[in-house]
């Protein structure tokens, strides 16, 4: 563990390469899961004041992002995630995903349900997303065409429009959140290549599982954010065994971790603090 002034990342040798993450603070362990594309530190923000209220923050690298190893063989985002919880003795876990990594803290309470103490997500479901939403349709195809077709600079457009959402111009948006979310994507696409093989299993049939999850569960979206995605995040809260809670911030889009951070850690330390 570190002191909350410390932002170097620890490295975890895991049994397919060197997994990096953040580990600032102590008490109760709370996890940060970032975005698909993207990195730990996009949660810098709002890791002081967590760590201040009395939590040990980690923050990882999932595999094939930021500084973490790509996958040499199969692998599931959540078994890395439980590897790593369990290497740092955590013991049952506070795990808030942001898209993607929503995703993994959704798989993880299914997969590894003694390692999760509470569950957040943010702009996401479960790792099955849904999408029906025109905007969203067409985001999503132009995202894995772009990608697909090694056109780095069209995709990272894309990846501009995702921030603002379909209710803003991407000028609307705080250019250095922008930035930031580009340049940690056009990081981790350097880490790969077209065509590579995709080494990832997802985890199966979890909308009908997480009606499961006990445990207790919270949205906090960006009321300008897709339609599908907060829809997703409000079906998985109405789905959990304990039925959740929903948070929205006005003026967010889909990375309200990162435009508005302050407010998103006085939300999820309030739940927190109210017994979730």
């Amino acid at each position: 563990m570190t002191d909350a002034s410390q932002a170097l990342p620890y490295t975890f040798q895991s049994d397919d390469g060197p997994l990096v993450y953040q580990d600032t603070g102590s008490g109760t362990p709370l996890v940060l899961l970032h975005g698909g594309f993207t990195d730990h530190t996009m949660w810098r923000d709002m890791v002081p004041a967590l760590a201040a209220a009395g939590h040990r923050v980690i923050a990882p690298d999932a595999r094939g992002h930021g500084a973490s190893a790509n996958a040499s063989r199969p692998f599931r985002f959540t078994d890395d995630l439980a590897a790593l919880l369990r290497h740092l003795d955590t013991g049952p876990a506070i795990l808030v995903g942001m898209s993607m990594g929503g995703g993994t803290a959704v798989d993880t309470a299914l997969e590894h349900p003694e390692l999760v103490r509470a569950l957040v997500v943010s702009g996401v479901g479960t790792s099955e997303p849904e999408y029906t939403d025109p905007w969203t349709k067409d985001s999503v195809a132009r995202y894995y065409g772009t990608l697909m077709a090694g056109d780095l600079e069209g995709w990272l457009e894309v990846v501009a429009e995702a921030v603002a959402g379909p209710h803003r111009e991407v000028d609307e948006v705080d250019p250095d959140i922008v930035r930031r979310v580009r340049e940690m994507s056009r990081a981790t696409a350097l880490k790969h290549t077209v065509g590579e093989q995709d080494w990832h299993v997802p985890v199966t049939d979890t909308w009908a599982r997480a009606a499961t999850v006990t445990a207790p569960t919270l949205a906090v979206n960006g009321a300008l954010d897709a339609p599908d995605l907060i829809a997703m995040a409000e079906r998985l809260v109405t789905t959990v065994a304990t039925k959740g809670h929903t948070i929205t911030i006005e003026g967010a889009g889909h990375y309200a971790n990162m435009e508005q951070p302050d407010t998103f850690a006085t939300h999820l330390l309030d739940w927190l603090t109210a017994g979730c």
